[in-house]
């Protein structure tokens, strides 16, 4: 398990780095809003753009997808009911903690995880890009209609993903991919410089607010974070591994693989999100602070138990 702990090890340092900042007051909370609209608006697409235009899009339709989108499906739906029919959230609070529930960390803990847990990094490649091209953009959808100040128009909405910056990326990176179209370096060097700054502004702009923002279990409902902590944890991993054994009959390996990614904990760029719509700006924060510290003893379980 060297590699989970190295990628814990690596987005712990950037948030502790963040905090420190932020305390010395070399950051404030200007700071973290501009870092949050920096890697929003510039480095994320960058990023996206790199990522997508090498990756195998027919790994997509992999089996393994499969069991993870069952992972998915069963935490976010039990957050969704939950959200609307107990806790009464409107719906962008409600978009926020249901990503929150099922938005993996594919990218800054996937790719180590699997490259040094299971061997083969292109594992997490199904994941990533379902997330990146099906839930985000859809994500992104609800949440400019939930926050829109004046009617929606139908044609807004159709259009409304040509206008986020990360769809627009995801859709470019899509097309190099599928047409094989190789970047000259002129455009590719300084698209992989930029998007470098994605990850790294993410993590500060989050330790930033841990510092200087409410402190974690302050400003929420406690029953809300422990709640999305049990779905990602607990019912997506589970729901991945059923599916996967039981449905789909999946060999060992893949079974492992499928089951230890469906428990990476929320991603840092669901906070960049609930940051820039201003809506559940602390269950993101804190959501990800629980997953990111749990995920290690779920993930040693898992591969005790699994591996």
């Amino acid at each position: 398990m060297v590699g989970v702990l190295e990628g814990f090890l690596t987005i712990g340092a950037v948030i502790v780095l963040g905090v420190l900042l932020a305390h010395r007051g070399v950051l404030n909370l200007d700071s973290q809003v501009q870092l949050s609209r920096l890697s929003f608006y510039v480095a994320s697409p960058a990023l996206m753009v790199t990522v997508l235009a090498d990756a195998d899009l027919a790994e997509v339709f992999s089996q393994t997808l499969t069991a993870s989108v069952a992972g998915v499906i069963a935490s976010g739906g039990l957050y969704v009911l939950a959200a609307r029919t107990v806790w009464r959230r409107d719906l962008a609070h409600t978009v926020i903690g249901a990503l929150s529930s099922m938005y993996v960390n594919a990218g800054n803990l996937g790719l180590p995880i699997a490259a040094y847990v299971l061997g083969d990094a292109t594992l997490v490649a199904p994941i990533l890009l379902m997330q990146m091209l099906v839930i985000q953009p859809i994500a992104l959808v609800v949440l400019d209609h939930a926050t829109a100040t004046t009617r929606i128009r139908l044609r807004g909405v159709l259009l409304g993903p040509l206008t986020n910056p990360l769809t627009v990326a995801s859709l470019v990176g899509v097309g190099l991919s599928l047409s094989g179209t190789t970047l000259p370096p002129a455009v590719s060097n300084p698209l992989e410089l930029v998007g470098g700054m994605a990850v790294p502004g993410m993590l500060l702009a989050y330790g930033v607010s841990l510092r200087l923002g409410p402190r974690p279990g302050h400003g929420t409902s406690l029953w809300e974070i422990g709640y999305i902590t049990t779905l990602k944890l607990v019912v997506q991993p589970a729901g991945a591994y059923v599916v996967g054994r039981f449905v789909l009959d999946l060999s060992d390996p893949a079974l492992f693989a499928v089951t230890v990614l469906a428990a990476l904990p929320t991603a840092q760029n669901i906070f960049v999100h609930a940051t820039r719509y201003s809506r559940a700006v602390v269950v993101a924060r804190d959501s990800i602070f629980l997953t990111t510290m749990l995920s290690v003893p779920a993930l040693l379980v898992i591969a005790a138990v699994l591996a």
